[in-house]
């Protein structure tokens, strides 16, 4: 995270993005493969990567194999969706995971401040499904919606969005225009 400021000299809180240029490797066709996609690739020969993307039966595909997409296709104003993979946290307790507050220290409580309490009871002899508990947490595949382009740098390959993106440093980031 970063600042930028704009013209009027107010300050926007940003996430410099880089975004290195994307070559086209295939194009799926409803009539040839079933559905209708496109996949991608970027970083060397070696350890390429590739990504597909699912296109929505009103989507024109005007892109074709061998092409190249780069930061340039967006413009700064422009409505992106973000999608990332959420920093890992690891196994925490019920504290920090669902926010629980724990039992006071009084009234008996001499090793049990941040335990979660009962998990159920009565007749049941399990766990009921959907019951907060500690566990791993993070990691998760986390999408923003109506984050906007403040500022795109073609020459630099890098691309500030306004407001936070979820991921550590070196995290993979989808940006779909809307």
């Amino acid at each position: 995270m970063s600042e930028y400021f704009s013209e009027e000299g107010n300050v926007i809180p940003v996430t410099i993005i880089s975004v290195p240029p994307v070559k086209v490797t295939r194009v799926f066709e409803k009539g040839k493969d079933g559905y209708d996609s496109v996949q991608v690739s970027w970083g060397k020969a070696k350890k390429e990567k590739f990504k597909e993307f699912r296109l929505k039966p009103a989507d024109k595909v005007t892109v074709k194999v061998g092409d190249i997409i780069d930061g340039a296709a967006f413009a700064p104003g422009d409505k992106v969706q973000v999608s990332s993979i959420s920093k890992g946290k690891g196994f925490q307790g019920v504290v920090k995971r669902h926010g629980f507050h724990g039992g006071p220290r009084s009234h008996g409580q001499k090793h049990s401040e941040r335990e979660p309490g009962s998990i159920g009871g009565g007749l049941r002899t399990h766990v009921p499904k959907g019951m907060r508990m500690a566990g791993r947490m993070g990691s998760d595949r986390i999408t923003q919606k109506n984050l906007k382009v403040v500022f795109v740098d073609t020459e630099n390959n890098l691309m500030l969005i306004k407001g936070a993106v979820a991921g550590k440093r070196g995290t993979v980031v989808e940006m779909v225009a809307r």
